[in-house]
Order: structure tokens, then C-alpha cells, then sequence
């Protein structure tokens, strides 16, 4: 699909060229931008029995505004941004352990506006963003269960687990343009996470960090970019209501990041906190939806979006 692009000013010569300085700052993968500001996943790691697949459709609202390095001449960066996504999982047993294996397609709708200067600019975006795989593995806790066991056998018992995400550049991106949807660089995220069930408490504490590729075609096309490790932290508190009815408080922060261009000096470090809430409500056996709202409370360096979010999620079972 084409990128639309809408300037309300066009900048003049002066401004074009503060922009292409200032590149490193405003190319902007606004999809990733949305992805980060949804990433807050209570009970991630929980056990379930091997052979469970889900589908998920999911829709999120985006939208708030950039920080930069104080010393980049850019102002009143501002986001909102329309996300649709389609997913689909599948639990299974790796040597004994419940494992998971996740699938994502995201499309982006998403308008930024800023200013240089005394000049706005304001520019739209739509298109399919990167794809995102997620394999997880359970390292201690619940081991893998068919249904049957998993219906008879207690598992109330702490786990702990380690996934790696990994983000393709299949994203809609021009390397004319320094505002994309995709990032034209592949991204890795290993992660390890603790969760602990109390009563009806569940206690989630997830650390990782991501590890970005170099973007050889960054614009305007010749230049190349590339980006720091980015550290992240999620803690989450969940409360369960009645069977597959539970509401969380959810948290995160990251850290680091910082961006260079052609080996040129970093840009600032980026440095993010954010604060949320998650309702899951059962339908039936195997239809449920979430509720999720996020708002960022700092950002030194970085998005500070506030974002409200809706699935649809569709379980089945392998008879064993």
C-alpha cells in the first residue's frame, strides 16, 4: 500500500535543511512508537495445558507527544496513532516445559505534526507495520500439561520463564521520507520474567532488553543508523475476580537507546515511564475481551503516549 503524506506548510529551504539535520530525531517508526506504548502484558508467562491456540484481534488508540534532546531545534512533536492488530499463538511441550510460540501483524494508521522553527509541518501514515514473532519457554514453575492433566494437577506455583521477541522489517518504509511506519532493521528482545500467584494475587516482574539492527538505508537514503541497547523493566499486580475475570495494575520503565547516525556522536538517552490498567472479562468457554489504558507519567527522551486499547481473543484446545 502507497504512504499518503499530508504537509500543511511546506517548510521553506532553511527549515528542509535544519530538517535533514535533525533527522536522527524525527524519523520517527510510529508503529514502533505505538507497540511500546502498548507493551504492557499482565500474566505473559501464566501456566496453560500444550496444545492451546488462540487468535487475537486487537484494536488501540494512540496518542501524545515526542521528547527530544534539548539541543535538537524540533517542538511540539505530537502523535495519534490508529492500531489494528491481528495475532495468533500456539502453546506446546519442549522438553517438558510448557512452551509459547506467538505471531503478530500490525497496520497502523498515524498523523505527526511538529515544528522547526516557526514553521508546521504535519504529515500521515498508513500501512502495515513490522511483524513481530515471540517465543517463550517456561524454565521453572508448571511443567507442560496436556488439558486433562492440567485440569486434575495443582499449579499454583511461582515461574520462571525467558522469552526472545523478535521484530522483522516488514513494515511499510521509504528511506525518502523521515517519518515511516517501519523500521528497515531487524530488532531482538530476550527477556526473563518471575510470576507468582498469592491467593488471588498474581505478581509479574519482567526484565529485557532490545537489540537493534542497523537501518543501512536511513534517510535521505545513503546515511546509516543505528541505536543503542534499550532496557526495559514491567512489573504488574493482577486480582482475580472470578474464573478468567481478573483486573491488573500494570507498570513499566525503559531506558537507553540512544541513536547515532553515520558514527556521528549519540543523541540523549531515552528514558520512559509508564503507568496502566487491564480488565479480561470471560464471554464464554472460548471467547473473552480486554480493556487496557496506559498513560506515560516521564519521558526524558522519548514517546509520552496515552493509550487505550480493546481484543477479542478466540481459545481452542488439542484433544489428546
Amino acid at each position: 500500500m502507497k504512504m499518503s503524506g499530508v504537509n500543511k506548510v511546506i517548510p521553506g529551504p532553511r527549515a528542509m535543511r535544519m530538517f535533514t539535520r535533525v533527522g536522527t530525531a524525527l524519523a520517527l517508526g510510529i508503529a514502533c512508537l505505538a507497540a511500546r506504548a502498548q507493551e504492557l502484558e499482565p500474566r505473559a508467562y501464566s501456566p496453560s495445558p500444550i496444545g492451546t491456540g488462540f487468535l487475537t484481534v486487537g484494536f488501540g488508540r494512540s496518542s501524545g507527544g515526542v521528547s527530544f534532546d534539548p539541543t535538537v531545534p524540533i517542538n511540539d512533536v505530537h502523535a495519534l496513532l490508529y492500531s489494528q492488530v491481528v495475532g495468533l499463538g500456539q502453546t506446546f511441550g519442549f522438553f517438558g516445559r510448557q512452551s509459547l510460540i506467538t505471531v503478530a501483524l500490525p497496520y497502523v494508521v498515524g498523523t505527526v505534526t511538529g515544528q522547526v522553527g516557526e514553521q508546521t509541518g504535519s504529515v500521515t501514515r498508513s500501512g502495515l507495520a513490522d511483524l513481530k514473532l515471540r517465543l517463550s519457554c517456561n524454565l521453572y514453575g508448571v511443567p507442560a500439561l496436556k488439558p486433562a492433566e492440567f485440569a486434575v494437577r495443582p499449579h499454583r506455583s511461582a515461574v520462571i520463564a525467558a522469552s526472545i521477541s523478535v521484530e522483522a522489517p516488514t513494515g511499510q518504509y521509504d528511506n525518502t521520507k523521515l517519518i515511516n511506519l517501519g523500521t528497515n532493521r531487524w530488532a531482538f528482545k530476550p527477556e526473563i520474567g518471575l510470576s507468582y500467584p498469592l491467593r488471588k494475587f498474581y505478581f509479574d516482574v519482567y526484565t529485557g532488553a532490545y537489540l537493534f539492527g542497523n537501518n543501512p538505508h536511513y534517510y535521505p537514503g545513503q546515511a546509516s543508523r543505528t541505536e543503542d541497547v534499550l532496557y526495559s523493566v514491567q512489573a504488574h499486580v493482577s486480582y482475580t475476580i472470578l474464573r478468567g475475570f481478573w483486573a491488573a495494575f500494570d507498570s513499566t520503565w525503559y531506558g537507553g537507546g540512544a541513536v547515532r547516525v553515520n558514527d556521528g556522536p549519540p543523541a540523549e538517552r531515552q528514558s520512559s515511564s509508564r503507568l496502566g490498567t487491564t480488565l479480561s472479562v470471560p464471554l464464554t468457554k472460548h471467547h473473552s475481551i480486554k480493556l487496557s489504558y496506559s498513560s506515560g507519567v516521564t519521558a526524558r527522551v522519548g514517546a509520552n503516549f496515552s493509550t487505550l486499547g480493546l481484543s477479542w481473543q478466540y481459545l481452542w484446545f488439542e484433544r489428546h
